[in-house]
C-alpha cells in the first residue's frame, strides 16, 4: 500500500464494489467490516469459530461470513484484507493466491486512512493504557475534546464509521496492530519499554521489537519520537525513523500517590513529552495529573485485612511487569504467580524478589516456569487455582504484609481475562475479612 493507493480510496470511492474480507470477528474486526460496508465495498467476514451467530451480521446487509480453519475460498477474490489483532499475516498468506501481502492490512491502518485529527500513539510491553488513560484525562481536564481507543477500548474504525469529532485521537497500539500497518502514521509515537511479550504469538524478540518500531516508520522530520532511555544502547533511531527524538528517563516528575512506582514516573515523562507536543503547557498537564486515578488491576491498592494490604496487578502478565509492580513496595511481599506464560527467563525476577518476597504462591498453570527458578531462593508452595494461593499467603501473613498479584501470565487457564481474575482477587479478599 502507498500514498497514491489511500488518496485513490479516499477521493475516487475505490472500495465501491470490491470485495474486503475482514478475518476476524471480535469487536475490532465487525468495526472495521462496518466502516468498509459505509465505504460501499462488498465485505465478507471470516472467523475459525465454527458457532459464531449470525448475529453479529445485524446492520451489515448483503455481508457474507464464512466460518472453520482459514483456507483458500474464504480469501478468493478479495482485493484487500483486513486482519484483526491476534491473526499474524503468516496465517492468512499461505490461502490469498497471487494477490500480494501488503493488500493484508489491520484494522487501525484501515481506520488511519480517514482520521485527519493529530494522533498520538502509544505502544510497549508495560503502561500503554495507563498511559493512554492519562492522556485522555489531561486532555479532558485541559477543555480539549479526546478520542482514546484502538487497542484501548473503542476501535479507531468504530470512531471512524461513527462519525465522531475529536481534537485529539489518543492511541494504544499493539504490536498485533503495528504489525500490518503500512502508512499509519502519528504526530507524536512513544515506545514505553519492550520485555519479553507474545511470544506465543511472534515468532521471537526480533519480529516483536520490529513490529514495536512500525509506530515511528511514517513519521517525518516535524513529528516526534518519545524513545526511553534505557534502551539507548540497544536502539539507533535514523535505522526507523525521520522524526525527532526525544529520550524519556523517569527524571522529570516525582512519584505521584495515584500513580505509585519508578514505572509511573517514566509514563508521566512520555505522556508530558506528547501532549507538550501538540501544544498542553506544563500547568495543564500537571493539574490534570493531580487528578487522575489510575486504571483499575494494574498496581492496585485494593483494600487490607488485620493490617495486611492486598495489592490487585492482574494486568501484570509479563515478567517485566511484576519487576516494575515490586519494585512499587517495601518488604515483606507475599508474591502470587500462575496462568498462561508468554515466555521469558523467570530467573530474571530474582534480582527484584531477593530481599523483598518472602513467600511465593504459584496457582494453576505455569507451574513448570516458575518453580524450576524460584524453589532454591523463596519458600514456594503451589494451589490449583487463585483462592487456594492466596488464602495460602493469608494465613502466613502478619500485619504490614503487602499480598501481590503479580501473576506474569495470561489468565485463560481459568478465567475470561485479567479483568475477572483481579475482581476474583478482591473477592477473596473481601471474604477473608
Amino acid at each position: 500500500m502507498d500514498s497514491a493507493f489511500v488518496e485513490q480510496v479516499t477521493s475516487t470511492r475505490m472500495f465501491t464494489g470490491r470485495l474486503a474480507v475482514v478475518a476476524g470477528a471480535g469487536r475490532s474486526g465487525l468495526a472495521a467490516a462496518r466502516l468498509l460496508h459505509k465505504l460501499k465495498a462488498t465485505v465478507r467476514i471470516v472467523d475459525s469459530n465454527e458457532n459464531l451467530n449470525t448475529d453479529i451480521l445485524d446492520g451489515l446487509d448483503n455481508t457474507e461470513l464464512m466460518t472453520g480453519p482459514f483456507c483458500e475460498e474464504q480469501f478468493a477474490g478479495a482485493d484487500v484484507i483486513v486482519a484483526s489483532p491476534g491473526i499474524p499475516a503468516r496465517k492468512i498468506v499461505p490461502f490469498i493466491g497471487n494477490l500480494p501481502e501488503r493488500a493484508i492490512i489491520s484494522e487501525l491502518e484501515l481506520a488511519s486512512w480517514f482520521a485527519n485529527e493529530p494522533k498520538i500513539a502509544i505502544t510497549g510491553t508495560n503502561g500503554k493504557t495507563t498511559t493512554t488513560a492519562l492522556m485522555e484525562h489531561i486532555l479532558k481536564e485541559s477543555g480539549r475534546v479526546p478520542f482514546a481507543g484502538a487497542n484501548y477500548g473503542t476501535p479507531l474504525s468504530e470512531f471512524i464509521y461513527e462519525d465522531r469529532k475529536a481534537d485529539v485521537l489518543v492511541l494504544e497500539v499493539s504490536s498485533f496492530q503495528l504489525q500490518n500497518c503500512r502508512l499509519f502514521r502519528p504526530q507524536a509515537a512513544i515506545l514505553l519499554n519492550i520485555a519479553p511479550n507474545h511470544l506465543n504469538y511472534h515468532e521471537d524478540m526480533d519480529e516483536y521489537l520490529q513490529a514495536k518500531l512500525k509506530i515511528f516508520e511514517r513519521q517525518s522530520a516535524d513529528e516526534l519520537a518519545i524513545l526511553p532511555a534505557e534502551m539507548k544502547e540497544q536502539l539507533d533511531p535514523s535505522s526507523f525513523t525521520k522524526a525527532e527524538v526525544k529520550w524519556f528517563d523517569g527524571s522529570t516528575f516525582e512519584e505521584q500517590p495515584n500513580l505509585p512506582g519508578f514505572h509511573n514516573r517514566l509514563n508521566m515523562e512520555a505522556a508530558w513529552l506528547a501532549l507538550e507536543k501538540i501544544g498542553l503547557t506544563r500547568e495543564e498537564f500537571e493539574a490534570g495529573l493531580k487528578t487522575f486515578i489510575g486504571k483499575p488491576h494494574r498496581v492496585q491498592d485494593i483494600g487490607s485485612v488485620d493490617g495486611v494490604r492486598f495489592i490487585d496487578d492482574s494486568k501484570g502478565t509479563n515478567l517485566d511487569a511484576v519487576r516494575a509492580a515490586l519494585n512499587s513496595f517495601e518488604g515483606p511481599v507475599r508474591l502470587l504467580l500462575g496462568g498462561v506464560f508468554k515466555g521469558g527467563d523467570v530467573s530474571e525476577l530474582l534480582p527484584a524478589m531477593q530481599g523483598k518476597v518472602a513467600e511465593v504462591g504459584l496457582f494453576g498453570a505455569g507451574r513448570e516456569h516458575f518453580e524450576p527458578a524460584l524453589k532454591g531462593e523463596f519458600k514456594i508452595s503451589w494451589h490449583e487455582n487463585l483462592e487456594q494461593a492466596a488464602r495460602a499467603l493469608f494465613a502466613n501473613s502478619q500485619a504490614g504484609d503487602t499480598i501481590l498479584l503479580s501473576p506474569a501470565t495470561a489468565s485463560f487457564d481459568a478465567y475470561s481475562g485479567y479483568e475477572a481474575r483481579g475482581e476474583d482477587f478482591k473477592r477473596i479478599m473481601e471474604e477473608l475479612s
